[in-house]
């Protein structure tokens, strides 16, 4: 087993120098897990914001040879859960398959004050 820490050049910069944004977990036969750090997103609205977290998400995975078809657990915190349903929208636009394990949590407050939705995946990626 072998583990990296990355921020891929090809994805959104993390927003501290202070934390990796995927730890690659390599196994003897090729395949991986990739535990992908929470991403939050600028926007005016949670839907904008919900819209550009799951495009950052997208793009760290690919740096990595995975897409959102590879999530296998999904953990959401808003900063008001009584929003729920227009977070979800969104994220089905994005999580189009079966649905990955999930976890969804109110959080008073995130990272950023301005930020209403964090959300941080793993993903398990086959062997090529």
């Amino acid at each position: 087993m072998q583990i990296s820490l990355d921020n891929p050049a090809s994805a959104p910069q993390p927003l501290s120098p202070y934390y990796s944004q995927v730890a690659r977990i390599e196994h003897a036969d090729g395949s991986a897990l990739l535990f992908v750090s929470g991403q939050i997103a600028e926007g005016a609205t949670l839907t904008e914001q919900t819209r550009g977290v799951f495009e950052a998400l997208t793009a760290l995975l690919e740096a990595h040879g995975a897409g959102l078809a590879d999530v296998v657990n999904i953990r959401t915190y808003l900063t008001d859960i009584s929003r729920l349903d227009e977070y979800g929208a969104v994220r089905r636009e994005f999580l189009t398959g079966t649905p990955p394990t999930s976890m969804t949590f109110e959080a008073a407050r995130l990272f950023r004050p301005e930020a209403l939705v964090e959300v941080e995946v793993v993903a398990a990626v086959p062997a090529r």
